[in-house]
């Protein structure tokens, strides 16, 4: 008999309703296992905004000590629009060699176009990804409807020779990717699930729902809601606060999923300041700040990313202090 992923594609290739998967001609052996948290991991520069890879292989080897499921590579946190693609794809070569086998490895393989997506997509796979985070393009968010986007990672996932993850971070890319191009692009035997970023859990708990049925799983965006998804149906969190207080994540991650739903509010309730200061508040120049206050290289970020003031920084470090961090 054959298994249900593998039956859904046949079933999708022999359809006469639905011929959007019929150019699908790569197929991957498994759906990996989404479930665990994920930090979407910073990239450290030199002070002449170089890539520092040996800062980068630093910090991995203490991410190595957390148990994260994996990580997360070239996601918005990695600064991954100031990153020329040679760089890109030499950042997640040095994550793949130092990254144990038994963690998963997502390249972030997003592009403006279909084209530049695709062919960055086999490209990471080359380079060692598991799987490939694809961010909505965006630039001409008009036309981005939900006919445009299915086409798009349709196209995508027919080729890609790993597993496609779809990216929704409508802070940054000012566009939802609609509940309904989700719902079906859940569907597609080489799309393994959806980083939802915009924080409405009725959405979330809707996608779950609806894709119950699939091996789709929905990662939350970060860990400011990330109990409130789980309770919804989400199955773990690509979360930038685990770039600085990783453990914590981790463990709000196996308070929810045993269920311990006491301890996990208490837990959740004193990481949503940090959170927001490292993400909606401050940004990627407050995520590295914090980072090395913990021990991590964070440093400084590319320009045209500007480095925090001294008021943001005490904004940031009461945002820790007050919740008991530091």
């Amino acid at each position: 008999m054959l298994c249900p992923r593998v039956w859904r594609a046949v079933r999708a290739l022999s359809r006469d309703a639905a011929p959007r998967w019929r150019s699908f001609t790569t197929t991957t052996a498994s759906t990996p296992d989404l479930s665990g948290i994920y930090p979407p991991i910073a990239t450290p520069f030199t002070a002449s905004e170089d890539v520092d890879y040996r800062r980068l292989e630093e910090n991995l080897h203490k991410y190595a000590q957390i148990p994260f499921k994996g990580l997360v590579v070239q996601g918005s946190n990695g600064e991954y629009p100031y990153l020329s693609e040679d760089e890109r794809l030499e950042v997640v070569k040095i994550v793949r060699q130092n990254l144990p086998k038994d963690k998963l490895l997502m390249a972030g393989s997003g592009c403006e176009s279909t084209r530049a997506t695709l062919q960055l997509t086999e490209k990471m796979a080359s380079a060692g990804a598991d799987c490939v985070l694809v961010v909505t393009p965006c630039f001409y968010k008009g036309k981005m409807d939900t006919s445009a986007l299915v086409h798009h990672f349709t196209q995508v996932a027919d080729r890609s020779p790993v597993p496609v993850v779809l990216y929704s971070v409508p802070a940054n890319t000012g566009l939802e990717l609609p509940l309904e191009a989700v719902v079906t692009l859940a569907q597609h035997p080489n799309i393994a699930g959806l980083k939802d970023s915009g924080g409405d859990i009725t959405r979330i708990g809707l996608i779950a729902h609806k894709t119950s049925a699939l091996e789709f799983q929905v990662l939350a965006g970060s860990a400011g809601f990330l109990m409130a998804a789980y309770c919804v149906g989400a199955v773990g969190g690509v979360c930038a606060l685990a770039n600085v207080l990783g453990r914590q994540v981790c463990e709000l991650h196996s308070l929810c999923v045993s269920g311990r739903w006491d301890e996990a509010r208490a837990l959740q309730q004193r990481l949503i300041e940090p959170n927001t200061a490292v993400t909606r508040g401050l940004g990627v120049p407050g995520l590295k700040t914090a980072m090395e206050w913990f021990g991590f290289h964070g440093g400084s970020c590319r320009s045209p990313l500007r480095p925090l003031t001294d008021a943001q920084t005490q904004q940031l470090r009461s945002s820790f202090s007050d919740n008991g961090w530091i």
